[in-house]
């Protein structure tokens, strides 16, 4: 008995001493301006961008493959602030930004098929089979790929409502 356990231990120190030389010895290095701009993405991953998750939409956007606008959940903020990063110049134009918003269900239309539960990458949404469902607002990101799944269309993106804890002062209006 003493052996076996004397065995492992000396397997485990010497597999987890070269696994840590191998991890020093074959890092890949990332490029640094990839992990600012993904730090300045919303994080939620939704996929609107059409790029897998906001890690990807990143690294295409450092490369030129992407527009700094491609983040819908971003808005002309993100675009902005992404813009001033890279240095590039931008017409915010044809930008649409409809401010944050969450998705809120019809209870009465709604019918628990649970496929938007299914479609919701942040797990926002509540409910069972053949039951009511709804939106957690904290978790809720407003990526809208809830309203696709709904076979009733008993979800709808709403404009976030104003309470104390997420009301900013207006900026000021020249006049």
């Amino acid at each position: 008995m003493l052996i076996a356990v004397i065995s492992l231990t000396t397997l485990g120190v010497v597999l987890g001493t070269l696994l840590g030389l191998a991890s020093r010895h074959f890092r890949v290095e990332g490029n640094p301006v990839v992990a600012e701009v993904e730090s300045l993405m919303p994080g939620s991953n939704c996929g609107q961008c059409g790029f897998p998750g906001c890690a990807g939409a990143a690294a295409a956007i450092v490369n030129g493959n992407a527009q700094p606008t491609c983040c819908p959940p971003g808005g002309k903020a993100l675009a902005q602030a992404v813009a001033a990063r890279l240095g590039l110049s931008l017409d915010l134009s044809t930008v649409a930004d409809a401010g944050p918003q969450l998705a809120m269900v019809a209870e009465e239309i709604c019918i628990g098929c649970c496929r938007c539960i299914k479609s919701c990458p942040s797990d926002a949404i509540l409910g069972g089979a053949k039951q009511i469902h709804n939106v957690l607002r904290e978790a809720c990101n407003g990526c809208a790929s809830c309203i696709e799944r709904c076979p009733t269309g008993a979800i709808g993106l709403k404009p976030v409502p104003v309470t104390l804890q997420n009301w900013v002062w207006p900026n000021p209006t020249s006049a």
